[in-house]
């Protein structure tokens, strides 16, 4: 069984910084992509940023230049460092891999539980 926890949501005011982090746990053959999305209230969820075994990365232009993701592909591990957090950046932020279990023969997404991640203005 697989878990994806995450840690390191809360308030912060606008301008400020928060770092997410996200472990994946359980039987793990292989993991291909990380990233996290966020849901606002009442909205769609939608996609942050997302890094590849090999680090390349991509972000939603709402967050280029202000969020980084970073990987450790050792630990099972994926980070989200943001930056000059704006109030829009209010949502449950949810961590998912890309991962197989059982020697690459099929991929499945998991989700953690997600984190809510509040800025106040």
């Amino acid at each position: 069984q697989v878990q994806l926890v995450e840690s390191g949501g809360g308030l912060v005011q606008a301008g400020g910084s928060l770092r997410l982090s996200c472990a994946a746990s359980g039987t793990i053959f292989s993991i291909s992509v990380m990233g996290w999305y966020r849901q606002a209230p009442g909205k769609q969820r939608q996609l942050v940023a997302r890094i590849t075994s090999s680090g390349s990365t991509d972000y939603a232009d709402s967050v280029k230049g202000r969020f980084t993701s970073s990987r450790d592909n050792a630990k099972n591990t994926v980070d989200l460092q943001m930056n000059s957090l704006k109030a829009e950046d209010t949502a449950v932020y949810y961590c998912y891999a890309i991962l197989s279990t059982d020697s690459g023969t099929r991929w499945q997404n998991y989700w953690g539980q997600g984190t809510q991640v509040t800025v106040s203005s």
